[in-house]
């Protein structure tokens, strides 16, 4: 589309309105972190080891990128308003489950199926992708992915006083609210924006390859998977590092969390203002230099001996700062590299992303340990960082060899 459709606020016959898009790309984002300083609590609750309460959050990130492979050719093949709606009410029934879990296998079973919330980070960008250009997406992303910092940003600190308050199931209740409101809202105004394409879902899988096969979209979904796997790190080594080398109780380390969303709402900021006027590619190379420099001024003060909790969470604002300017560019390419295939390519690409993120996430759980300090973490998230610049040149080398003039 070429205009941007006329848009009325619950009124589901019309495309949904950014804010019903912002908080759906919020709650994805809110089921992610909130509950993180409560993990230590959380192990002595289901009497269990910090390493297996710590795959709540890899196992969810596993299967958050495998469900990816199927929303997206879903929403192509059958729309994406009942994909959404059934996506929640899974994730409504999943909350319940981790609720009533009697035990650590229980629970991290239904934490598995709370992952069905990833409806909403994905469909609402490919939304997006359906309402306007690529130009104008990139920068609307920017905005709607607002509500992935914002929720970061608040939710680890909310979840952190909640947890002293009343433990950590009453984080888990306020995800259950946050779905049901979620939910209705969707219900009332998201109208559907995907004409349904004919095809089965076989067919819609067979469509893979021509994505597959394209080195520019894996350019950019290597350039988003890299660059978020710093951040992805983080969420899985961070609450070690909070706890067992600084020794922060959960509401100091809920609000410590908040850092990176900071960043990250700055950088989606910017993306929103500028991606259309520079380019995406600038904005990933330069996200990308931000994330790694980040990094490596974090390593170095640790080196230099004075490393502490306000530096180590600090210089982590410029690795959400970068992920800002990284993530919704390289996500505007990955659609507009096959602009019919949308739905599919924002499915595939937040799975490799996420993919890789879960990887990252249990790597850190894995090498964190007593006397290690932060530096396995920062190690990881340094590496990612420098992978991601290499991955953002291909990209602009490919484009230039092809003579598309994009910047």
């Amino acid at each position: 589309m070429s205009d941007k459709p006329e848009v009325r606020f619950l009124d589901k016959t019309t495309p949904p309105h950014i804010a019903t898009l912002i908080l759906l790309a919020g709650m994805a984002a809110l089921v992610m972190n909130i509950f993180l300083p409560s993990l230590p609590g959380m192990t002595a609750y289901f009497e269990t080891d910090y390493r297996l309460m710590q795959l709540s959050v890899a196992i969810y990130l596993a299967v958050n990128a495998l469900l990816q492979l199927v929303v997206g050719p879903m929403s192509d093949q059958m729309g994406r308003r009942p994909v959404i709606l059934g996506g929640l009410m899974i994730y409504l029934v999943a909350t319940l489950g981790c609720l009533f879990a009697p035990n650590v296998t229980i629970f991290l079973i239904f934490r598995m199926a709370q992952a069905a919330v990833v409806v909403a980070m994905v469909l609402s960008r490919a939304v997006v992708r359906d309402m306007v250009p690529a130009d104008q997406a990139a920068s609307m992303i920017g905005y709607v992915t607002m509500g992935m910092a914002v929720v970061p940003m608040l939710g680890p600190m909310v979840g952190g006083v909640l947890d002293e308050i009343w433990g950590w199931k009453a984080t888990f209740w306020l995800m259950f609210a946050t779905g049901v409101g979620t939910l209705w809202l969707v219900w009332r105004d998201l109208g559907e924006t995907k004409m349904r394409s004919g095809q089965t879902l076989l067919q819609q899988f067979r469509d893979y390859p021509e994505l597959l096969t394209s080195p520019r979209f894996w350019g950019y979904a290597m350039a988003a998977a890299l660059s978020s796997g710093a951040f992805f790190a983080f969420l899985g080594g961070a609450p070690f590092v909070g706890t067992e080398v600084f020794g922060l109780d959960p509401a100091i380390l809920g609000f410590y969390f908040g850092a990176p969303a900071v960043g990250y709402f700055i950088g989606n900021g910017l993306s929103g203002k500028f991606s259309a006027r520079i380019g995406i590619n600038r904005m990933i190379f330069w996200g990308c230099i931000v994330l790694t420099g980040g990094t490596a001024l974090s390593m170095l003060v640790f080196l230099t001996g004075h490393g502490s909790a306000p530096s180590f969470f600090g210089f982590m604002t410029f690795v959400g700062l970068g992920n800002g300017m990284t993530i919704p560019n390289a996500t505007a390419g990955t659609l507009s590299v096959r602009p019919h295939l949308a739905g599919t390519a924002s499915g595939l690409g937040g799975a490799i992303m996420i993919g890789g993120g879960a990887g990252l996430s249990a790597l850190a759980g894995t090498l964190l340990k007593p006397g290690t300090e932060a530096w396995p973490l920062l190690w990881i998230m340094l590496v990612t960082g420098l992978l991601g610049i290499v991955a953002i040149l291909s990209v602009i080398r490919r484009e230039k060899r092809l003579g598309l003039g994009l910047s």
